[in-house]
């Protein structure tokens, strides 16, 4: 089936650069995601967006040149609660990749199973309104209590204003749980401002919340720009990051979010993120934790030392 992209849309950068942060080894790129390709398998009818093809071959190319050895594959929305694309690249992965599935009140036990047997270790709950339909809360929960027994987490996506009328919810969730991109915070405002500290306090008081540190492309409002002869810079997003990752080293996940589904203005380079790395996590212990300890922990369990 041919799919035309959404207007606007970019595609994804296909020459990035080498980084110049070289990453510890077994490092996990804890958030990607792949697209299609779109004849092999279809886009959701219900989709906000139709992205341009990324294949799991695309990914695992991508992986190894930026020096990673695992993938966590998050379930597009542009593929809805359909993850045979996911699953498809989890299964090729010769065991490099986790998942984590979107799934509806109506999967099967059966289909929870097949989905373990290939690597899927959670499930994400989006709240941001531009990308999906909201989903009654009840049916939410009800997937959170059939999934954790299985040992799975919830991902949650939201944007940082919608915290307050969310917190009750996600405080109820019986699973760990990983909230994407720092819950997407304003980074025009002060990192010591009361939106940003309710972030924190979400995950001070409740230490089954987990943060990825992931995205600067999409929170930071000076972007890319040079600075100093740095090229990625994305600045005004590091003392949120940073904070982050200092506060509660153990419950911090990295990610490239390959292929940067939805961005407009930019495209950024994926070896360039890669050296945004250092300036959040400043030690090799902080950056160990990271990008290997925490994603093994979280991921790969039975595997650890």
């Amino acid at each position: 089936m041919k799919f035309e992209k959404t207007p606007g849309w970019l595609d994804w950068y296909s020459g990035p650069s080498n980084p110049m942060f070289k990453v510890p080894a077994g490092a996990v790129d804890a958030h990607c995601h792949v697209f299609g390709p779109g004849e092999q398998f279809p886009f959701a009818p219900e989709r906000k967006y139709t992205p341009c093809d990324a294949s799991k071959h695309q990914l695992y190319a991508l992986r190894d040149h930026l020096g990673f050895a695992r993938n966590v594959v998050v379930q597009a929305t542009c593929h809805g609660a359909d993850n045979s694309a996911m699953v498809d690249a989890l299964v090729h992965s010769n065991g490099k990749a986790r998942g984590v599935a979107t799934v509806k009140r109506s999967v099967t036990d059966a289909e929870l199973q097949a989905m373990h047997a290939a690597g899927v270790r959670g499930v994400r709950f989006n709240f941001v309104k531009r990308l999906v339909d909201f989903t009654p809360k009840e049916e939410l929960l009800e997937i959170a209590n059939r999934i954790a027994p299985l040992g799975w987490h919830v991902v949650i996506y939201f944007e940082a204003v919608d915290l307050p009328e969310l917190w009750d919810f996600f405080t109820a969730l019986p699973t760990t749980v990983v909230v994407d991109h720092m819950g997407r915070p304003d980074v025009s405002k002060p990192v010591d401002g009361p939106e940003f500290a309710l972030f924190e306090k979400f995950m001070r008081e409740h230490s089954n919340v987990w943060s990825k540190v992931s995205c600067p492309e999409r929170l930071s409002v000076t972007g890319p720009k040079a600075l100093n002869g740095e090229q990625n810079a994305y600045r005004d997003v590091i003392p949120f990051a940073r904070r982050i990752v200092e506060n509660f080293p153990d419950r911090v996940l990295w990610g490239t979010d390959w292929p940067h589904p939805n961005l407009k203005d930019h495209m950024p380079d994926d070896g360039l993120l890669v050296d945004f790395i250092p300036h959040i996590a400043v030690t090799a212990e902080l950056q160990r934790k990271l990008l290997v300890d925490n994603p093994m922990r979280l991921y790969w369990p039975e595997e650890r030392t």
